[in-house]
């Protein structure tokens, strides 16, 4: 993974989990023992899918550039109903505060995103690749008028 790549992933995932800990206290503090387990949970899930999907968009931009939009969509779309049906599987759980565990997903998504365009907004990204070196001018074909 080149190291823009790594560097906007640390980016993104140190202000989700900085966030996930202030939502485990204040869970902890809430709900108890299940409302901290539920807000460290929903931090990690955000972190896996929001991560994955990220690194997955990353080596599409590089590798098939002209799928990009249409993979970045349908990625949304399959973290959507991933999350979904994640929520849905542990809708009555006793394992975990569902409030905590649902509240922190929102906040850590959010994090996450604003996280992510703030990371992006500061890359210096070129949008043209240049051409290697080979110190060329190019010639001039036209005629001038």
């Amino acid at each position: 993974m080149p190291s823009n790549d790594v560097r906007t992933l640390l980016q993104t995932a140190v202000p989700t989990v900085a966030a996930g800990a202030v939502a485990a206290a204040v869970s902890a503090g809430v709900a108890g023992g299940k409302g901290a387990l539920g807000a460290i949970v929903a931090t990690i899930v955000v972190i896996l899918f929001m991560g994955i999907g990220l690194v997955v968009l990353q080596r599409t931009a590089r590798s098939l550039p002209h799928l990009f939009q249409a993979m970045g969509l349908m990625l949304y779309t399959a973290q959507l109903l991933l999350l979904v049906i994640f929520v849905a599987v542990f809708k009555n759980t006793t394992m975990f505060n569902p409030k905590a565990f649902a509240i922190t997903l929102v906040a850590g998504t959010l994090v996450w995103i604003g996280a992510q365009a703030r990371a992006h907004m500061k890359a210096k990204i070129l949008y043209v690749e240049p051409e290697s070196g080979k110190g060329e001018k190019p010639q001039n074909t036209g005629s001038r008028s």
